[in-house]
């Protein structure tokens, strides 16, 4: 981080566990923070070069596609999840070992660095999302890439319940026990547009809580009680009284492919209301099938 905001010796605090969203000035004594610039576009835009244009200090730039997906046909969604092996080797590869804890930004509000944080969080990885991103910054930038010395980082395996697969996300719609959750939004999620997969419409069953509704005017998350208002209204559950305690709560997630889906579980995890199942293939999935779609 940039020395006006983060100097001196590791704080107390450091071994106090990340929250799922932390401000700068909460990791301001920090020296022992990994900083992950996880810039991604969908339109195409390099992130790779906008990390370049300028980032926080000492931070490293982390690649979506190459270390935080698997490359597959288009029936398994855009942005499928790496295996345990793959992602242990590109953690690796970066310089993140497994006690290291990461704090990663976008410039779009986390909806691309929260892929990053809810992975490494369903593994134990102590993991947080920078509230507000780069555009929450006040500190000098630099251009100049970073690299970390490549490490050894464990193989661990994706826990069980962490996300769901198509058939999943197909019986979560249709359970009046869980919550099915398209992040999409609006327009996507009810089908009056559709820019990059092949069939308009959300999966029967959802609905819709955008991302950005989990944000408030200044592009950073909206308080925990009003998170928890927010999702409780759609019928999520506390993790005491959830149907699917073993994952937290009774809500799946999805989006386009399985990333800016991660935001919502990161705000539900914030709002105190446990850590939903994330439907990884999403809409860029199951828009390949024959499956049903409702447009509203």
């Amino acid at each position: 981080m940039a020395d006006d905001v983060r100097s001196g010796l590791t704080s107390p605090a450091a071994m106090t566990p990340l929250p799922p969203v932390v401000g700068a000035q909460e990791i301001a004594n920090r020296d022992d923070i990994v900083l992950c610039d996880v810039r991604w576009y969908l339109d195409g835009r390099s992130g790779h070069e906008a990390y370049l244009g300028g980032h926080i200090p000492g931070a490293i730039w982390v690649n979506l596609d190459e270390h935080l997906s698997a490359h597959g046909a288009p029936a398994h969604g855009r942005h499928p999840l790496p295996g345990a092996e793959s992602f242990a080797a590109s953690l690796g590869s970066l310089g993140i070992g497994p006690d290291d804890p990461v704090v990663a930004y976008d410039d779009l509000n986390g909806t691309a660095a929260g892929r990053m944080v809810w992975m490494l969080r369903v593994l134990g990885h102590d993991a947080a999302l920078l509230d507000g991103g780069l555009g929450s910054w006040t500190g000098s930038t630099e251009t100049a890439p970073n690299a970390r010395a490549a490490c050894e980082c464990p193989v661990r395996a994706w826990p069980q319940g962490a996300f769901v697969d198509i058939d999943g996300a197909a019986d979560a719609g249709a359970s009046p026990e869980v919550v099915l959750i398209d992040a999409r939004g609006g327009d996507r999620y009810r089908g009056e547009t559709e820019p990059v997969d092949p069939r308009p419409g959300h999966i029967p069953g959802a609905v819709n809580v955008p991302t950005t509704d989990n944000l408030g005017p200044e592009g950073q998350f909206a308080d925990p009680e009003t998170l928890r208002a927010r999702y409780e209204a759609e019928g999520v559950e506390t993790p005491a009284s959830a149907a699917a305690k073993s994952v937290g709560n009774n809500a799946v997630v999805y989006c386009g492919s399985g990333v800016s889906a991660c935001m919502d579980a990161l705000a539900m995890e914030r709002a105190g209301l446990g850590r939903p199942q994330v439907y990884i293939g999403s809409w860029s999935q199951w828009s390949h099938t024959d499956r049903p779609a409702e447009t509203v």
